[in-house]
């Protein structure tokens, strides 16, 4: 009769976590080693549950997201910054623009000296190579 009695406690005592309510889905409930653990479907959080007088008492577990949440905000905060900055280099009137006459007469002298000085580099060849003695073919 005991045997019975204690079956029955059991039995009720589990009926609640078995039989789904109205918005059951947001909570699972898995067995582990000394209890129960109890997630929230929809915010990830994490529980670990224990059998008492009481009924479940569960004591929340701090998890890896929670931990990190600041370095994520400060991250996307970063990434939101460097893709201001991109768009800003990209789409930017200055990058598009034409160089100013200064800008241009600039660069012309620099290809200029870089290409007379090439040239001088090119003549110091052929001149050595003419001075050069014609090795013998005997």
């Amino acid at each position: 009769m005991r045997r019975a009695i204690s079956t029955c406690l059991v039995i009720a005592a589990a009926l609640p976590l078995a039989w789904p309510a109205q918005g059951a889905d947001r909570y699972r409930l898995e067995r582990a080693e000394g209890g129960f653990v109890r997630m929230d479907t929809e915010t990830g959080k994490m529980s670990f549950c224990e059998t008492g007088s009481g009924g479940l008492i569960c004591t929340d577990v701090a998890s890896e997201t929670s931990a990190d949440a600041g370095r994520i905000a400060a991250l996307e905060s970063r990434v939101a910054e460097l893709e201001e900055r991109l768009a800003e280099l990209d789409g930017g009137e200055a990058a598009h623009a034409l160089p100013s006459d200064q800008e241009f007469e600039q660069t012309m002298t620099l290809m200029e000296r870089f290409l007379r000085r090439f040239m001088g580099i090119v003549k110091e060849f052929e001149t050595e190579a003419e001075q050069e003695p014609a090795p013998d073919r005997t």
